[in-house]
């Protein structure tokens, strides 16, 4: 069964950190690229993050310079660090992964970032 799992969303001050997890199973990991997106009320879906089976990154312009997204093979798990964080950060984060065949949805999580 595939399952993508992620974790730490929650509320947080403008200005703070948080850091996002995305735990995969029930498929080879390792050849998917992996990517985050986000969705704020009443807006489109976008991207927000990207990384490759080689770990090539990208971003989109609105987080460059604030966001990082790794991955770690062994432990099947994707990660967004986020710091700086803005009002306008705040969505419903999801991770997704393709490996341009078939594709897979988590559920999502949470950020809010308010004072």
């Amino acid at each position: 069964q595939v399952q993508l799992v992620e974790s730490g969303g929650g509320l947080v001050q403008p200005g703070g950190s948080l850091r996002l997890s995305c735990a995969a199973s029930g498929f080879t990991f390792s050849r998917y690229a992996m990517s985050w997106y986000r969705q704020a009320p009443e807006k489109e879906r976008e991207l927000v993050a990207r990384i490759t089976t080689t770990g090539i990154t990208n971003y989109a312009d609105s987080v460059k310079g604030r966001f990082t997204v790794s991955r770690d093979n062994a432990k099947n798990t994707v990660y967004l660090q986020m710091n700086s964080l803005k009002p306008e950060d705040t969505a419903v984060y999801s991770c997704f992964g393709t490996n341009y065949v078939v594709h897979y949805w988590g559920q999502g999580t949470q950020v809010t970032v308010s004072s």
